[in-house]
């Protein structure tokens, strides 16, 4: 499916997308991205009734040194249904952006970043995400739904096979579920 345009709007469809599709599949594990833990509660019902679900955060200090944008009574929300909540470094950015933001040009994590972005935020943050997750234990190395967003709330699904950030050339995007127009 694709939508007219990005956004939180898409957010409930695209819900129901992930989950019609992983149920299809034969998936049970679904990673999403949520920042404020806001999207993460969309998937509330489907954790208690079984399905893995990890949700991703933004790294502690992504809007402000020390901070982190989930607060923990969300997170504590989230966990009590049986979500993981995994907080790290973006994979795609973490350190590097730290380089290039002061020594100026570009370097390679950047270049994949930009290329994933070609077919939208989303997709660029379901990678990520699914790695990141890969990368802390919360998941396996096998097929997962992927949600992310562009911004607030999500409007991309991926099903994908992640693989761990030291080879993550060979991460495969299996089918797109849905994701916005680009303008």
């Amino acid at each position: 499916m694709y939508f007219e345009k990005p956004g939180k709007e898409n957010t409930a469809k695209t819900v129901e997308l992930a989950l019609a599709a992983a149920k299809e599949a034969g998936i049970s594990t679904l990673v999403v991205a949520s920042g404020s833990g806001e999207t993460a509660r969309y998937f509330q019902a489907a954790a208690e009734q079984g399905i893995q679900v990890v949700v991703v955060t933004h790294a502690n200090g992504y809007k402000q040194p020390g901070g982190q944008e989930m607060p923990p009574v969300v997170r504590q929300e989230l966990e009590a249904c049986g979500m993981k909540v995994v907080t790290t470094t973006h994979v795609l950015s973490g350190a590097e952006r730290g380089l290039s933001t002061r020594l100026g040009g570009v370097y390679p994590i950047e270049i994949m970043a930009h290329t994933l972005r070609m077919l939208g935020q989303g997709t660029k943050v379901c990678v990520e995400c699914a790695v990141m997750a890969l990368d802390c234990g919360a998941i396996q190395p096998e097929p997962v739904v992927c949600v992310g967003g562009t911004g607030r709330g999500a409007d991309t699904a991926w099903i994908l096979r992640p693989a761990h950030a030291q080879d993550i050339l060979s991460t495969k995007l299996d089918r797109l579920i849905c994701k916005p127009i680009l303008s």
